[in-house]
């Protein structure tokens, strides 16, 4: 069976998940992203993560899922998801403006730079998490101050912060954000700021 963008995705996500636990090395990442995203079929995918034990949620790959029905009504939550990851290697990269974060974006930078900006954003769940891993690089993720945000990742030889403040009684109903990761001899910072001008609905990509 021929594997899809959303099949990559999902492989390409345990792959950055064993990167933070210290499962794999920088370079058998690289490698076996090169063979996720080269890969046409399911087949394909599935010896890439069969010997990492949080690959359960994708031993079925290829099935469909559809997003999950929205019913908070809130303005901020809803839409097709867009782009699942974000990866610099010697390079640049970013996330901004009118776009559609996915309940799980895993963000990448080695000796580079990835910007993640969500003050434009919608969200298509109401609980999203980022996971961010710099090596050598730097990850600034720009959230607006008027959503809950919690950060739980560290730093080794690195820094991982936040900085800004934000409202002490945020909108209950609102996006949550739930920051993790790693910054090894590199650096994450969350920067709480205003929100730039509501997105509209129908620019969303």
């Amino acid at each position: 069976m021929r594997a899809s963008d959303a099949d990559r995705e999902r492989v390409a996500t345990v792959l950055h998940q064993a990167l933070g636990e210290g499962r794999i090395t920088v370079t058998e990442l690289e490698e076996r992203l090169d063979k996720v995203y080269a890969a046409k079929t399911l087949e394909e995918l599935a010896p890439i993560t069969a010997d990492l034990p949080n690959a359960q949620g994708v031993v079925q790959l290829g099935t469909p899922t559809s997003p999950a029905p929205q019913t908070s009504g809130h303005e901020l939550i809803g839409g097709t998801p867009g782009s699942a990851t974000s990866v610099a290697i010697m390079s640049g990269t970013d996330r901004k403006g009118n776009w559609v974060v996915p309940p799980q974006h895993n963000s990448f930078a080695f000796w580079g730079g990835v910007e993640i900006d969500l003050r434009q954003a919608r969200f298509a769940e109401r609980d999203t998490t980022i996971t961010a891993v710099a090596i050598m690089g730097g990850i600034d993720i720009i959230v607006p101050d008027d959503i809950q945000v919690e950060v739980t990742g560290f730093g080794l030889l690195g820094s991982f912060e936040s900085r800004g403040s934000a409202p002490t009684n945020p909108d209950p109903n609102g996006p949550r954000v739930t920051i993790s990761g790693v910054a090894i001899m590199g650096g994450v910072e969350v920067k709480r700021r205003p929100r730039k001008s509501p997105p509209p609905k129908h620019l969303m990509i």
